[in-house]
C-alpha cells in the first residue's frame, strides 16, 4: 500500500466511513434534514465533546479516575447493548468477537481509561490538546509502512505541530520534575497512540456488524474489567518506597461516591457517550466531512476556556499560542492527504 492510499483510508475515509454508521442510528437520524439542524448538531458536538474533558477533570476530583472511567463506559455500554438486544439484535459470532475485544482494549480501556486518569495530574485544557494531535501519530505510523515520500505539507504540519506542543510544555519545564506532572504527560501520549493504533485497526479489521452495538460491547467489556480490576487491584498491597504500602490501585465504594462524582458520570454517559456521538454523525451525514472535522479543533479550545473558568486553569500565552500552533499543524496534515486524494474519490456532501 503507498502512502497516499494509506492516509487515503485512514484519514479522508474515516468521517465519511462514519456516515454508513447512521443507518444503525437507534434514532434513526439518517432520517433526511435540514442544513442549520446540521450546523446545530455540529456545534453540539464542538461544546460537548470539549466539555468532557471537564467533566472528567470535576470527576476524577472526587473518584479514581478509573473507577470512574469503568462507570461511565458500563453504564452507556449498557444503554447500547440493551436497546438492540431488545429490538433482537443478534450477538456476535465466533471471530466477529476478535475487534470487539482488540478495539475494547484500545479504545477504551487504554485510551480513554489513561487519558481520564491522565487529567487527574494535568489541566483539562493540556489533556485536551494532547488528545487532538493524535493524527500525526497516524502520519508518523505511515511512515514505516509506506515507501512513498510524504506531502511537503504534510511534513510542515508535523513540524508545527510539535512545535506547538514545545512552546506549550516551554513554560512547564519546571513541572517535570514533579512526578505526578510527568506521569499525567505520559498517561495522555500513552492514550493518544492507543487512539492512533485503534483507528487503524478499525480501518482494517472493520466488518459488517452493528457499529452500534459493537461500541456498547466494547464499553461493557472494557468498563467491566476496569472495575474489576481497581476493585480487587485496591486489596492488593504494595510498597510506597517509605516503607509503608498502599493499594496497587484505589477504589471507593459507590454508597460513599458524593454527589459531585454521579454528577459527572452522568454528563459523561449522556451528554458525551451518547447525544454527541449522534449529533456527531448526524452532522457527518448533512455537512462536507471537512466541515463536520471542525469539532477536533475546537474542542480543545471549549476544554482550556472552561477549565480557566471553572478550575482556574491558567490560560497563558504559550498555552494560546502553543495550541493554536499545534492545531494548525493537524490541519495541515489532514488538508495535505486530501489533496492527494484524486478529485473523483473525494467523498460526495450529503444532505446539503
Amino acid at each position: 500500500m503507498n502512502f497516499f492510499d494509506f492516509h487515503k483510508t485512514i484519514v479522508q475515509s474515516s468521517a465519511d466511513s462514519l456516515k454508513k454508521l447512521a443507518l444503525f442510528n437507534p434514532l434513526t437520524i439518517h432520517k433526511k434534514g435540514t442544513r442549520a439542524k446540521a450546523i446545530f448538531a455540529l456545534a453540539a458536538v464542538c461544546f460537548l465533546w470539549g466539555t468532557t474533558w471537564i467533566a472528567s477533570k470535576q470527576g476524577v476530583m472526587y473518584t479514581p479516575a478509573l473507577q470512574l472511567a469503568g462507570m461511565r463506559q458500563l453504564i452507556a455500554g449498557l444503554i447500547y447493548v440493551g436497546f438492540f438486544l431488545y429490538k433482537g439484535t443478534a450477538l456476535p459470532r465466533g471471530k466477529e468477537w476478535i475487534p470487539v475485544l482488540v478495539l475494547s482494549f484500545l479504545n477504551f480501556i487504554m485510551s480513554n481509561g489513561l487519558s481520564t486518569w491522565g487529567v487527574k495530574y494535568i489541566s483539562a485544557g493540556l489533556g485536551a490538546i494532547m488528545g487532538a494531535i493524535f493524527p500525526l501519530w497516524l502520519v508518523i505510523i505511515g511512515l514505516f509502512i509506506s515507501k512513498e515520500k510524504i506531502p511537503q505539507k504534510a511534513i510542515i504540519g508535523l513540524l508545527l505541530g510539535f512545535a506547538g506542543v514545545c512552546v506549550i510544555f516551554y513554560e512547564h519545564m519546571q513541572d517535570f520534575l514533579n512526578p505526578d506532572f510527568r506521569l499525567g504527560i505520559i498517561l495522555s501520549l500513552v492514550a493518544t497512540w492507543t487512539w492512533a493504533f485503534a483507528t487503524l485497526y478499525t480501518k482494517k479489521q472493520a466488518a459488517s456488524f452493528n457499529p452500534y452495538f459493537s461500541l456498547g460491547l466494547q464499553m461493557v467489556i472494557s468498563g467491566t474489567f476496569l472495575l474489576l480490576f481497581t476493585r480487587f487491584g485496591s486489596l492488593i498491597s504494595v510498597s510506597n518506597g517509605k516503607g509503608g504500602s498502599q493499594p496497587l490501585v484505589e477504589f471507593v465504594s459507590f454508597a460513599g461516591m458524593p454527589w459531585q462524582s454521579w454528577a459527572a458520570i452522568g454528563y459523561l454517559v449522556i451528554f458525551g457517550s451518547l447525544i454527541a456521538f449522534i449529533c456527531y454523525l448526524y452532522a457527518l451525514q448533512h455537512l462536507p466531512t471537512e466541515q463536520a472535522s471542525i469539532y477536533a479543533y475546537i474542542n480543545p479550545i471549549v476544554a482550556v476556556m472552561f477549565g480557566s473558568l471553572l478550575f482556574g486553569e491558567k490560560i497563558t500565552v504559550f498555552i494560546t499560542i502553543g495550541g493554536l500552533v499545534a492545531l494548525f499543524g493537524v490541519f495541515l496534515v489532514n488538508r495535505a492527504f486530501k489533496a492527494g486524494v484524486p478529485p473523483a474519490e473525494q467523498p460526495e456532501p450529503e444532505g446539503m
